[in-house]
């Protein structure tokens, strides 16, 4: 994967397919600390103290249409390229979270992306999930919560062309990273 963002969609993608209604992704940038944080965190099923240890192996998916899974290997590899890391907490029955951490002027940090896009698609193709997904850049924060959308709207589905419009705007509004090098 060429960007950060690909991996935030692999990876909540991940949530999806392990049955999640609430999907909580935060993008944060430190500049002091010269730090960028990516964390998916879910209420899916989870997954068993085996199927954890195994998780960063790119031999071993749950998917029965292919045999290598290599979404979160190849996230793990890019954030310690950089002298980051990525770790992993999950309970069976509760959810999981998944953190990976940057150094934000190592010259092997893959760029961000189209965050934009990437919470775009989240939404569309899965209007009746929950996402709440913050941005922050040092002090400033941009925060995007689809249950509050849901209470606005009422009966108007989430992945209507004009509530997408207006969240687009919003994200052109408020998003931290626009006009930004990450």
């Amino acid at each position: 994967m060429k960007e950060l963002s690909l991996n935030l969609l692999d990876v909540a993608q991940n949530s999806l397919s392990a049955g999640a209604d609430l999907v909580e992704i935060s993008v944060t940038a430190d500049t002091a600390d010269d730090r960028l944080e990516i964390s998916i965190k879910d209420n899916g099923c989870g997954m068993s103290s085996e199927q954890l240890k195994a998780v960063t192996d790119p031999f071993f998916t749950t998917r029965t249409t292919r045999k290598i899974g290599l979404g979160i290997p190849l996230f793990k590899l890019a954030a310690e390229q950089t002298g980051g890391g990525l770790s992993i907490d999950s309970e069976q029955g509760v959810g999981t979270q998944t953190k990976a951490w940057f150094t934000i002027s190592s010259i092997d940090r893959m760029p961000l992306g189209d965050l934009k896009g990437t919470v775009d698609i989240l939404i569309r193709m899965n209007p009746n999930v929950d996402f709440l997904y913050t941005e922050r850049v040092d002090e400033k924060i941009m925060e995007l919560d689809t249950r509050q959308f849901r209470e606005i709207l009422g009966d108007v589905p989430l992945d209507n062309p004009e509530v997408m419009d207006w969240i687009g705007g919003y994200y052109d509004e408020n998003s931290p990273f626009l006009n930004t090098n990450y």
